[in-house]
């Protein structure tokens, strides 16, 4: 990739490329050249087909595990139904992932479609417009304002010219350009002046340039090469399903290989080795059956599902669903600066006239000088509908006179332009002659330093009196005052004359000036973005500021949002300083800065690797072109809706409708919520498992009746689906923002759940088997006791479940509280989810589940035991809640 052009001076460029600035390349040349170094175009990944990405989702140890399910409850337990639904979930999923894996695709297509369809150069010694893909190294393009730079081009000249370039290098307003040689080395990006960038905009002015560089070679190219070869990050929810699938195939191999070795060497029966054998093999499968949540895919998939329709309520838009989760887990936030954490507008925030400083506030009307210099020497152009178009600095202008809500328009129709002289970047200065009350009145506006020496007097309330030496320096001080501040600062001055000029150039309407005033602009911060930012910070969430702007502007915006302290410079670094930093040093250190200036796409990247080498999780946001790279490498990007180009939108995870930092503090909230429930859906179902698990490796063990798979099927049925989900719709827990991340290395049993999950199994195991006991040796029964019992053991293990899911409302809070119950939900779940499973003791149906029917003695034991169930955990959770205060 060309780097160093722009050191080089015009005639060795041209002679390099074997050019000429006035006839440019031959046709012939062209074509040569053409075949040699390929079209203007960016290349992409080598797709892949449709039927291989399905068979990849089908590579997850959770996937196979459900598979291996779905056979065995098929196959050998007969159980086709559940077999079936174990199938479609599987199916369903790996549908969503090939659906989302080609979504993601869709920011190198982005990258092409910004592509300039047709491109003016010179051929042959005649300007043509050729295909934007068919230029070649060597070209001599011709660029005038409004179009699109189609190759990365050295400019060979530049009549005011300015190129809007904050999609490629974050700069907030439009660069002047200049044909000048560049002396120093490594000059940034944006620094590059006379350079102009492919897929840049053209604002102002006309230019010609060489081409350097096209298709991947341009800078551009150089972020898609970035894109095609980022990792792709696992998303803590994948990492924690991936450690959940192993662990519950270690689970259930171990159990069933143990069940089946301990009921071949007790065969209490006495059976023939054969039936031993297939008996024992049976058993071991309803454990398999028993162990494996099913439906926990499908759960944390509609978890997840609704968690992204509460985002977008909030004007987050998930495009990848495992976003919802990690952004619940997020560390750092690394924020692009402009229209992300500032409103992308330029604003006039000072005014200095009459020898004062002013705030933007304060009221100004038409009579004022410097009013009327801001609004004539302006090419703003007003639409019928209000919009501003032009340059965001003068824009700014006309919109402060709208604010203030001054007839902006009658004005400028009652003093209309004759004459002007156009801004030029070596002058810095601008002036227009518009007819003023009988006379014309000239109006200047530039660079102050350039201005002043162009001032003879000064207007001070209305007195005019030649400009003194002192008023001089108050005028420079209180430019460096603002310039101090990050304020983009213009000098305006004006004079009358009596009629125009038959020659207007600087030297005669650009002298005796009568100085007006100063005027400072700023792209300011979003109000809501410094309460946003102190809230992430609360619930130990550090923000850091990564932009291409200057480091003088991004540390004043760093300042006034609260991100590093006043005159704190050392938090601050520019790209310029990283590149002289070690990979090794900096991944130590990178907790020292908290904003960095000036930097590149392969800053971004670097930025964003150095704190996931720590540890950490990193939600990155941008809008432009040059953000795609990190936004991918990111474990969560987050493009902006609004002014986010359609290339960093297809690199993001998630994208902002309103381009609001605070909605993606509310969507970390919104994330901890998510990642809570789903807690505690696994919390429930796998607590719930463990007892089914205990209870029949308990019942083999003492070599009792033990519950068919039809009954375990049941029950997995019933409580598994409605009351997991209903868990996954609580709402936010009180102080969720207020604790710490929860760390790279936690999962979903961290937190107290795992040991929750043991202790509760095996609580509701027990009590299980101490009902069948009841059942068995303490009650009145029926005919045949053991199939009460056994009818008491099925009923009490199902029900317990879903007295147990009231539990798991809360991993270590009381439910004994107010919000408890409020979940409508919530509720209806449970309500129905009861009902379902005691209709198994409806005549009808008893045969079917092969279970007696009950007395009321016989039923009050299996509610006691679920009552139980509550106090015992709650006595628990007491108990935890005093550990952890001291």
């Amino acid at each position: 990739m060309a780097k160093t052009y722009y050191k080089q001076d015009i005639p060795s460029l041209l002679a390099e490329f074997d050019t000429d600035a006035n006839k440019g390349l031959s046709d012939s040349s062209a074509k040569e050249r053409l075949a040699k170094y390929g079209a203007n175009a960016l290349a992409g990944k080598k797709k892949r087909s449709m039927f291989a990405r399905f068979m990849d989702q089908f590579k997850d140890l959770m996937i196979i595990v459900l598979l291996v399910a779905a056979v065995l409850s098929g196959v050998v337990a007969q159980e086709w139904t559940d077999a079936g639904i174990i199938l479609i979930v599987v199916l369903l999923n790996a549908i969503l992932g090939v659906i989302q894996e080609a979504r993601s695709e869709a920011a190198i297509e982005a990258l092409k479609d910004m592509s300039t369809p047709s491109a003016k150069v010179r051929r042959d010694g005649a300007v043509v417009e050729v295909p934007s893909t068919d230029l070649v190294p060597g070209d001599i393009v011709l660029l005038e304002a409004g179009d699109v730079v189609p190759a990365d081009l050295r400019l060979t000249v530049a009549e005011s010219l300015k190129i809007e370039e904050a999609a490629l290098t974050g700069e907030s307003v439009p660069v002047e350009k200049s044909n000048e040689v560049l002396q120093k080395d490594d000059v940034a990006l944006a620094d590059r002046i006379n350079m102009a960038y492919s897929s840049t905009n053209v604002t102002y002015g006309r230019g010609e340039g060489i081409v350097v560089a096209t298709g991947m070679e341009t800078e551009v190219g150089n972020i898609a090469k970035m894109l095609n070869e980022a990792d792709e990050t696992d998303t803590p929810l994948k990492q924690n399903l991936n450690q959940l699938g192993k662990t519950l195939t270690y689970m259930i191999l171990a159990i069933c290989v143990i069940v089946f070795i301990i009921g071949v060497i007790r065969n209490p029966q006495h059976e023939p080795l054969n039936a031993l054998l297939i008996d024992m093999f049976l058993t071991a499968v309803s454990l398999a059956v028993a162990a494996i949540p099913e439906g926990l895919p499908a759960i944390v998939t509609i978890i997840l599902a609704l968690g992204t329709q509460a985002m977008a309520d909030h004007k987050a838009i998930v495009r990848k669903l495992p976003a919802v989760e990690t952004l619940g887990a997020t560390d750092i936030i690394a924020s692009d600066k402009t229209g992300t954490l500032t409103q992308n507008r330029m604003t006039v925030e000072k005014v200095y006239y009459d020898g004062i400083l002013h705030d933007s506030s304060d009221d100004i009307d038409l009579a004022n000088p410097a009013m009327i210099t801001m609004l004539l020497a302006n090419d703003t152009k007003i639409q019928d509908g209000g919009e501003l178009l032009g340059d965001p600095t003068e824009t700014a202008l006309v919109q402060y006179g709208f604010h203030k809500n001054l007839k902006v328009l009658d004005f400028l129709s009652e003093h209309p332009r004759v004459e002007e002289v156009p801004f030029d970047s070596e002058r810095k200065l601008m002036s227009t002659v518009n007819k003023y009350d009988g006379r014309f009145m000239v109006a200047v506006k530039g660079a102050p330093d350039m201005l002043l020496d162009r001032v003879k007097y000064v207007n001070i309330n209305g007195d005019l009196s030649e400009i003194s030496p002192v008023q001089k320096q108050a005028i420079l001080d209180t430019n460096n005052q603002m310039a101090k501040q990050a304020l983009r600062v213009l000098a305006m001055a004006y004079k009358y004359v009596d009629q125009p000029y038959a020659d207007p150039t600087t030297d005669n309407v650009e002298q005796d000036l009568i100085f007006a005033g100063l005027v400072g602009m700023i792209d300011p911060e979003r109000p809501e973005a410094k309460d946003a930012i102190k809230e992430a910070h609360a619930a130990g969430i550090r923000t850091i500021m990564i932009t291409g702007d200057h480091q003088v502007t991004a540390q004043a915006i760093a300042e006034r949002l609260g991100l590093v302290e006043k005159g704190r410079d050392e938090a601050v670094i520019t790209g310029a300083q990283l590149d002289k930093l070690s990979d090794d040093y900096f991944t130590k250190h990178v907790g020292d800065y908290s904003v960095y200036a000036r930097v590149s796409p392969e800053h971004k990247v670097r930025i964003v690797k150095a704190w996931q080498a720590n540890g950490k999780i990193v939600a990155m946001t941008g809008d432009g072109v040059n953000d795609a790279p990190s936004l991918k490498q990111a474990d969560i990007g987050v493009g902006m809706g609004i002014t986010g180009t359609e290339v960093s939108k297809g690199a993001a995870d998630m994208v902002l409708a309103d381009d609001n930092f605070a909605t993606i503090v509310e969507a970390v909230k919104q994330g901890r919520k998510v990642f809570a429930n789903i807690q505690k859906a696994i919390l429930y179902l796998m607590s719930c498992n463990v007892g089914e698990v205990l209870t029949v490796f308990m019942m083999t063990l003492l070599g009792w009746d033990v519950l068919k798979p039809v009954q375990l099927l049941w029950i997995n049925l019933v409580t598994d689906t409605l009351p997991a989900i209903a868990l996954g719709v609580e709402p936010i827990e009180q102080g969720i923002m207020k604790k710490k991340p929860r760390g790279k290395n936690s999962n979903f049993f961290s937190g107290g759940v795992a040991s929750s999950i043991i202790y509760q199994g095996i609580l509701e195991g027990v009590l299980v088997l101490t009902t069948y006991g009841l059942g068995l040796h303490a009650l009145p029964h029926g005919s045949n006791p053991h199939e009460d019992a056994l009818t008491m053991a099925f009923l009490t293990l199902g029900l317990i479940q879903l007295f147990h899911a009231v539990n798991s409302k809360y991993i270590k809070q009381s439910i004994f509280q107010v919000n408890t119950l409020k979940s409508k939900w919530f509720n209806i779940a449970i309500l129905v989810s009861a009902l379902v499973m005691a209709a198994v003791e409806l005549p009808f149906l008893t045969k079917v589940f092969a279970v007696s029917e009950l007395n009321l003695d016989q039923w009050l034991v299996v509610l006691g035991m679920g009552i139980l169930m509550i106090l015992i955990v709650e006595i628990v959770k007491f108990f935890e809640r005093k550990k952890d205060q001291n």
